[in-house]
């Protein structure tokens, strides 16, 4: 444990000395292949200093912060287009947590204090409902071994919800207070989808769809315009952005595991982008003059994906015990912050598990 923090804490200062050198290469170097040249060491570097953490807490979440949204961000930065790029420049203060968290800035002004507090007070009572309803799911794995598999799945569903909601939630609220930047909301109650492209695009894991649309969907659907009928264009567009989220989640799976990519995951998203493919063609086919009633779209969008889910996206990722592992991590971390005392995680067993 002790090794684990001693590798976050110089992990974390390479990628602010490199993210200070990105904000730097503005003054020297115009958009376009120079700044690209000039960044893609930085991306690389980006990719390999997860390798360096192994623990689920700290190396899952920073792969995921480094190795995606920040190298998405800074490519984009690299030809003048995405959030880090401004006119004027961004001060450093808000470009290095602007490039590695999932969070756009955000003015406050005396006429949105009324807003903001209201959205602040939602939050608050989200996050307390998110935090109770994760300590049960926990206290449920106390019986797993007399739940149906598929129960323990839909219940796993729910844990990667819960925490990933729970942990956005909270480093925007550090965020906020420090340099009064505004986390993107991380989802939108996707319980309440319509469909799949209502799920994908507007309510599941909103900053990566965020980063994928600039980066992936805009161009691909730019370059097959002048191929192919324009309706028709964001279709490549689409299985290519979902080919490239298939991509990144096998590679954040590997920095979690270690283990060999079974391509399971990346063939869970190339699998929904051919369906929401499908779902778009149909609906410019028909003109959207005929529609499925919300009340059975959304309950048939949610079975397919948990059913998708349930076959190739949750088998790679439990096959290392990820939530067992993540369990000792905590009670690690709990045992230092008590006593003091570092505990290595392997001589610790997790009792929800």
């Amino acid at each position: 444990m002790e090794g684990e923090i001693h590798n976050f804490i110089v992990v974390w200062t390479i990628v602010l000395i490199s993210l200070c050198y990105s904000h730097t290469i503005v003054k020297f170097f115009p958009n376009g292949k120079s700044r690209f040249v000039a960044i893609i060491p930085i991306v690389c570097l980006f990719f390999i200093l997860p390798l360096y953490l192994t623990s689920i807490n700290l190396g899952g979440t920073t792969s995921f912060f480094i190795a995606w949204l920040a190298n998405f961000k800074i490519l984009l930065f690299a030809f003048g287009k995405g959030p880090l790029s401004s006119i004027p420049p961004l001060p450093l203060s808000t470009f290095i947590p602007l490039a590695c968290l999932p969070i756009k800035y955000q003015k406050y002004s005396t006429s949105d204090n009324v807003e903001t507090t209201k959205k602040t007070t939602n939050s608050t009572l989200n996050l307390v409902t998110k935090i109770t309803l994760l300590a049960t799911l926990i206290r449920v794995y106390n019986y797993k071994d007399n739940l149906h598999p598929k129960l323990l799945l839909f219940c796993y569903c729910l844990h990667i919800y819960f925490f990933l909601e729970i942990l956005l939630t909270m480093v925007s609220t550090m965020v906020r207070v420090a340099s009064r930047v505004e986390l993107e909301p991380p989802f939108d109650e996707p319980y309440k989808t319509s469909s799949l492209q209502d799920f994908w695009g507007k309510r599941w894991n909103l900053m990566v769809t965020n980063i994928l649309r600039p980066t992936v969907y805009d161009p691909i659907r730019s370059l097959m315009l002048d191929r192919i009928p324009r309706k028709w264009a964001p279709l490549p567009a689409v299985l290519a952005t979902f080919f490239v989220s298939g991509l990144m989640h096998e590679l954040i799976f590997y920095y979690i595991s270690r283990e060999k990519p079974s391509w399971e995951v990346a063939c869970f998203f190339i699998i929904h982008g051919v369906a929401l493919s499908i779902e778009i063609m149909v609906k410019k086919l028909l003109n959207d003059k005929f529609l499925v009633p919300r009340f059975i779209s959304g309950p048939l969008a949610l079975g397919f994906i948990i059913l998708t889910s349930f076959w190739l996206f949750f088998p790679p990722l439990l096959r290392g015990k990820p939530d067992v592992k993540g369990c000792n991590e905590s009670i690690a971390f709990l045992e230092f912050v008590r006593y003091g005392k570092l505990v290595s995680p392997d001589n610790i067993t997790c009792p929800f598990m």
